[in-house]
């Protein structure tokens, strides 16, 4: 199981992405440019106490990303509040690849039609979306559980 990020725009959110992915034991991919600068020692400074157990990719740009992926023969789950499938009626793969767009935009057609499956969080009609990291934070829970993913303590 993976976790991408596309284009991230803020380093908080960076910062606990590395975090969940480091306490999860799932692989964070980091796809740029970012909307900050984005250095291995900016991510280990990110990631506090975490840096060492972190796997953390960086990938040039979403040709890079997907070309790696595909020849890996992976699935990319992309999660989108253009998506009519709720993120708790799929079926997971272990090697999936659950991606979140940028949190002030999402992510550009092409991505969106490259994906393998768009997935929802379903949320109150009155409210718009949630913390990038804390739907992520859904949406690994669900596919580790599905897949008896979760890190043996």
């Amino acid at each position: 199981m993976r976790l991408a990020l596309f284009q991230p725009d803020i380093p908080q959110n960076l910062g606990a992405g590395v975090r969940l992915t480091a306490c999860l034991g799932v692989e964070l991919d980091v796809i740029e440019p970012c909307a900050f600068p984005l250095s291995d020692r900016a991510i280990r400074r990110a990631a506090m106490d975490y840096g060492s157990v972190a796997r953390v990719s960086r990938h040039d740009g979403w040709t890079d990303f997907e070309s790696a992926m595909r020849g890996e023969g992976r699935r990319i789950l992309l999660f989108t509040t253009r998506a009519a499938e709720p993120y708790h009626r799929f079926a997971y793969r272990p090697g999936d690849i659950l991606l979140f767009g940028r949190e002030s935009a999402g992510v550009p057609d092409a991505v969106h039609a490259a994906a393998d499956a768009r997935l929802i969080i379903p949320l109150r009609p009155e409210t718009r979306s949630l913390n990038v990291i804390a739907a992520a934070a859904m949406a690994l829970g669900e596919a580790l559980r599905q897949t008896d993913g979760f890190p043996r303590g």
